[in-house]
């Protein structure tokens, strides 16, 4: 999680991406204007990429707040933030890719009712899939648009918005020796991105392999290599994504501890994990077992805010019980995926980076954020159900 995070917040550092920010922020005459399309940006490339969307759309915020400097900053970082409800529906969710990736470690976590890696194509690339990420990034738009304050609109203080810049520290030196020549070589870039999209494209495309979480990771890296230039701008760009991403990293053992006690089995041999589990099967059906696994997920994502930790969680007993009801195991991992992303609106650790870019308090856009869960709440259970019958 933490290379998904860092690769793609790299990627978003890139010139020509930042270049491209500041063009697509010329577009937008008005705050609500502009509101709307840095929600939309931010959920496509939160779709593409979980890491990548989290920071370019705060990055796309920040621009647009340069260049509308009255519009209201908090309601312009929370629709940044909203955009990633639809990142474990997207290419880097992570249990999707987990269950793409075959091995013996995918039927053990299920307790052997996934013997074969279930592909894409049945949950990420699902067209009911594909048809919920896109109702879902139309609410969020339309919401955010309406929400725009019409009276005390919190403008940015301008001294927020200025980044210190060191020109000179990707200069070639006047004399270099032959490792700053490497350093600074383009063609060495080159050639180390050609070879990784050359496995890429060996890989998914020839010899069978799957698009799994190592795949996106591969993309998001060596796409970054590319677009930085030379491989001393992307040292530097990667190091500094990776001390944006310290607060992630460091609360990681603390929830990996509070997932422990989820899933530690007492002397009665049960789990915290497996009665809230078993809670939501025991009212299910066929056709209401995605959604109850769906809001089951959502309830853990606010002690466990990781996808790798519902899926240590959720998946030997949710997999089971759907295999028992018939539903289809593409279904119900997706939406696992949907109950952690969809509460992660209000769960404000994975809003620690774009908060730290937009120097804001979680409180500061927790308001609006609530009213996007409640609209996309029914539009994601909607979805479900409509996907089960």
């Amino acid at each position: 999680m933490s290379l998904v995070l860092v690769c793609g917040s790299t990627l978003a550092a890139a010139p020509v991406v930042k270049k491209a920010i500041s063009s697509l922020a010329n577009i937008p005459r008005t705050p609500v204007a502009a509101i709307a399309l840095v929600t939309a940006v931010s959920a496509l490339a939160s779709w593409l990429n979980w890491g990548f969307g989290l920071i370019v759309g705060v990055v796309f915020a920040k621009e647009i707040a340069r260049k509308l400097p009255q519009i209201d900053y908090r309601l312009l970082i929370a629709s940044a933030y909203s955009g990633f409800v639809v990142w474990h529906a997207g290419l880097s969710g992570s249990i999707p890719l987990t269950m793409a990736t075959p091995g013996e470690a995918l039927t053990k976590a299920t307790n052997g009712v996934l013997t074969a890696p279930v592909p894409i194509s049945q949950t990420i690339l699902s067209p009911y899939n594909i048809v919920i990420v896109l109702v879902v990034m139309l609410a969020i738009v339309i919401t955010n648009s309406l929400m725009y304050p019409k009276k005390d609109v919190v403008a940015v203080d301008p001294a927020l918005l200025v980044e210190s810049s060191d020109s000179s520290k990707n200069l070639r030196p006047e004399h270099p020796t032959p490792a700053q020549r490497m350093e600074h070589s383009r063609l060495l870039s080159w050639i180390v991105s050609i070879m990784g999209f050359a496995y890429l494209v060996i890989h998914l495309g020839f010899g069978g392999g799957s698009f799994d979480l190592g795949s996106v990771i591969m993309l998001f890296l060596f796409l970054g290599v590319l677009l930085h230039g030379t491989p001393l701008a992307y040292v530097r760009a990667f190091t500094h994504a990776a001390t944006g991403a310290a607060g992630i990293i460091l609360q990681f053992p603390f929830y990996a501890g509070i997932m422990g006690i989820i899933t530690g089995v007492g002397t009665s041999g049960i789990s915290f994990g497996t009665v809230i589990s078993n809670a939501c099967i025991s009212i299910s059906t066929p056709t209401t077992y995605p959604l109850l696994t769906f809001l089951c997920a959502a309830v853990l994502n606010m002690f466990v805010p990781s996808g790798g930790g519902h899926w240590a969680i959720q998946a030997p007993i949710m997999f089971a019980a759907g295999a028992d009801l018939g539903v289809d195991p593409g279904l119900t991992g997706t939406a696992i995926a949907w109950g952690d992303a969809w509460t992660n609106l209000i769960q404000p650790f994975w809003a620690i980076p774009a908060l730290a870019i937009a120097k804001l308090d979680a409180k500061d856009i927790m308001g609006f954020c609530l009213i996007d869960l409640l609209v996309t709440g029914v539009v994601i259970c909607s979805g479900l159900l409509i996907w089960a019958m």
